[in-house]
């Protein structure tokens, strides 16, 4: 009887093939042969997978975007009475790649960035997975501000904008070397403790 083949593991797998690439060489570096040479598969069971490479990336970016969500959510569930600032702060720290366990995916998540500049289609997933993560940060940000005593009204959605375009800005300082870790995660809490004073 010939073994069945679970597609769903097949293709995870391959994605994180692509995702170990793309954190060598970029995307551009990702092709079918040596995807399948790292996934351990044959190039056919990647084309039975993914019609097209761009089909493939879509879906290696989806994996990158679940990874980070896990972790966002695991750090939240390991602290459940926290306020919704400092959920906040953990969403944004984790969204942030800051860590050095997490400099590969930042190499892989700034290689998507890069490639959606050319392709609609990586473009329009990321604008979808920031759109997402500013209705969640634009929710916490306004639950925060109901318990915190500001002179002036803060506009979640702006802030969340905002929190979120620094996130992304500190993944590429932190990877070319012109902050530490330690460094941006202090300029993370820093705007962070000047949105509640």
């Amino acid at each position: 009887m010939p073994r069945q083949v679970d597609h769903e593991s097949r293709r995870r797998t391959i994605a994180e093939a692509v995702c170990l690439l793309a954190g060598e060489r970029g995307l551009e570096g990702v092709t079918l042969r040596d995807v399948a040479a790292r996934a351990e598969v044959s190039m056919g069971a990647v084309q039975r997978c993914f019609r097209t490479k761009e089909e493939m990336l879509l879906f290696a970016l989806g994996y990158v975007r679940e990874r980070v969500g896990e972790r966002v959510r695991a750090r939240l569930v390991r602290s459940p009475a926290q306020s919704a600032g400092t959920a906040l702060g953990h969403a944004a720290a984790e969204v942030s790649l800051l860590g050095d366990e997490h400099r590969a995916e930042a190499r892989v998540w700034l290689a998507f960035v890069a490639q959606a500049a050319v392709s609609d289609a990586l473009a329009g997933t990321l604008k979808a997975n920031y759109a997402g993560l500013h209705e969640v940060f634009a929710r916490l940000i306004a639950e925060a501000a109901e318990d915190a005593d500001r002179a002036a009204p803060l506009d979640p959605r702006r802030e969340a904008r905002t929190l979120l375009a620094l996130a992304d800005g500190l993944t590429v300082h932190v990877l070319v070397g012109h902050l530490t870790p330690h460094e941006a995660h202090d300029v993370l809490d820093a705007h962070l403790a000047g949105l509640w004073g």
